[in-house]
């Protein structure tokens, strides 16, 4: 049974506008390698045309195409492990179908990954993204390799290699959510980063929300480390011992001046303050529990509706 040697992978969601501008470059940019490859296309529970027309494409390349149809939406990263798990080639490359990363720059990772990489990533090269996304991105980028020692300068970039140990690791992993890049980032022995050309994007407007890339955020914090909660604990040892050296100033400031109305309001700043805390560090537990409880309930992390391939010769 022959095997190709890439493998693109490529989450679909209500792509439809720019879906045929992605067949035009993507298949010349493949057949350029000289090398075996398939796509595989996994259409996230769109509610326009996506499906259909990747049904057309798959009709189009079958030798080449393979098409995974969700039932209902599952988020941009189970798309991609739904890929993973039904690609066959020993090099995977994730790339978004908005064309904001060019197809022809495939190449170029995979010529990286020939080089004895287990793990490619890329960063965007003059970003054509908003100054906010930008500079929100980079502080993001910044306070995550502080928390999860996880060392990646561009994480919102999908276009990403990965050889097939790696993954490998991450089929045997039954995350419930995750973030992908850091997942196999945990898993390299020898990854690498390398620039990659960045366009405006073609058609269609970003799938992420502000609270979106909030959420992902969340989840890459709490997915792959508990120094969130460690800093917690630290704050609190911290303000009760302040608190503490308070109550005796108040209790001696007391017995010296005698009762004094006016620093109630102070005390309820005080409190107001600490009430505030108390609820971020409930708030951060319950995201650290929410996970857990996601996980322990084994459902599905999604459904897959048909797939369209090619059957396989032997």
């Amino acid at each position: 049974m022959s095997y190709p040697e890439v493998s693109v992978i490529i989450p679909v969601y209500n792509e439809e506008a720019g879906l045929q501008t992605l067949f035009d470059r993507l298949y010349p940019a493949l057949d350029e390698l000289g090398t075996s490859y398939e796509v595989v296309f996994v259409n996230d529970g769109s509610r326009d045309r996506s499906a259909a027309m990747l049904r057309a494409q798959f009709q189009q390349r079958p030798d080449v195409t393979r098409v995974v149809l969700f039932a209902a939406n599952a988020g941009q990263h189970m798309a991609i492990m739904a890929g993973f798990e039904h690609c066959r080639g020993d090099i995977a490359v994730t790339i978004d179908a908005d064309l904001q990363n060019p197809p022809e720059e495939i190449g170029n990772l995979v010529a990286k990954m020939r080089e004895g990489y287990d793990y490619v990533g890329s960063i965007r090269k003059d970003r054509q993204d908003s100054f906010f996304r930008r500079y929100a991105s980079r502080a993001m980028n910044s306070f995550r390799e502080k928390i999860t020692r996880i060392k990646m300068t561009d994480q919102g970039c999908m276009l990403r290699a990965y050889n097939r140990a790696i993954i490998n690791a991450i089929n045997s992993c039954r995350e419930v959510s995750t973030f992908i890049p850091a997942l196999a980032y945990s898993f390299a022995q020898r990854p690498t980063e390398i620039e990659v050309a960045h366009e405006e994007r073609h058609a269609g407007e970003s799938k992420y929300s502000l609270y979106s890339l909030i959420r992902l955020n969340f989840d890459l914090m709490t997915g792959f480390s508990l120094v969130p909660l460690q800093w917690f604990s630290m704050m609190g040892i911290i303000i009760s011992m302040f608190s503490a050296l308070f109550v005796v100033f108040l209790a001696v400031r007391r017995l010296v001046v005698g009762p004094e109305a006016e620093g109630m309001f102070t005390l309820f700043g005080i409190v107001f303050f600490l009430l505030g805390i108390v609820l971020f560090g409930v708030g951060l537990i319950g995201e650290y529990v929410g996970r857990v409880y996601l996980q322990v309930r084994h459902r599905p992390r999604y459904l897959i509706d048909a797939v369209l391939e090619q059957p396989e010769s032997k």
